[in-house]
């Protein structure tokens, strides 16, 4: 894997980008991680011979662990779509399999619906689709704070206690992958879209492969059911909640490798970039 920094220039804004990426045969996966995580959420992938020889490009967002903006307040799901395609036309990317998690999820679906051509296949890993996906980004609204760094703080304290796998793990990584800045403007565009924009609706009229990860935790999600109805696959990550990278990484990264060898033909059809 190579380490690459690109500077940017997306809406006005300076972004200093940290890209971890390889090269390789067949198309490339390109990995959005969650609010509060880092690129190296999937770094793992590497190492399973699943995805030998697959290319792949993880970055991370503004604003989160090595990546920088000159202008805080410019955060915003939309904003990290177009980040995501500077930095993609900048290593000189053109097609691509998807994945995202969480915001990264919200924010893969989005620049998937802007940009059908360029989406080979999306893996949708608990990314918001409704208004009841906003369990954390929600927390902006129902306890607001004097300043970012009061916020985090009580963030921390309400996310450690939850009764899920691998919450105290992300609450102990937090203040080392993202900054205080970045709660408040990523949280209410995260909470706007889902209250307003039909995003399920978005997400089923997607033209290409599409496949929602869940953890078993979460299988009380309201819309799980409905999915398959609308041409979308439903795989469910035993002894994990919204975190399972972090609780079952190998069970992720299995049900990830099932959806992309199932959307490549074996002659490489897709392979092109």
């Amino acid at each position: 894997m190579e380490n690459t920094v690109l500077d940017l220039k997306v809406a006005g804004v300076d972004v200093r980008l940290a890209v971890l990426h390889r090269a390789g045969t067949g198309a490339p996966l390109v990995c959005l991680h969650g609010f509060g995580s880092t690129k190296e959420d999937y770094a793992d992938l590497v190492f399973r011979p699943e995805f030998d020889e697959r290319p792949f490009v993880f970055l991370d967002a503004p604003g989160f662990g090595a990546s920088t903006l000159s202008d805080p307040d410019a955060l915003s799901i939309p904003f990290l779509v177009d980040v995501a395609l500077a930095a993609l036309d900048a290593l000189g990317i053109a097609r691509f399999h998807l994945s995202g998690h969480s915001m990264g999820g919200l924010t893969g679906l989005m620049l998937a619906r802007a940009n059908p051509d360029r989406v080979l296949s999306f893996i949708n890993i608990e990314g918001n689709v409704a208004p009841e996906d906003c369990f954390l980004s929600r927390q902006i609204v129902a306890h607001p704070a004097p300043t970012p760094e009061a916020f985090l703080e009580g963030f921390e304290a309400r996310v450690r206690a939850r009764p899920e796998y691998s919450s105290a793990v992300y609450v102990a990584g937090l203040r080392a992958k993202v900054q205080a800045t970045s709660f408040g403007p990523v949280f209410r565009s995260m909470v706007d879209l889902s209250d307003t924009a039909p995003l399920l609706r978005y997400f089923a009229e997607l033209p290409c492969p599409r496949v929602f990860v869940h953890g078993a935790q979460n299988r009380h999600l309201s819309y799980l059911g409905r999915l398959p109805d609308m041409g979308v696959a439903v795989e469910e990550i035993p002894l994990s909640g919204h975190f399972p990278m972090y609780a079952n990484p190998p069970a992720l990264w299995a049900a990830m490798a099932r959806f992309l060898t199932a959307q490549e033909p074996p002659d490489g059809a897709l392979a092109g970039v």
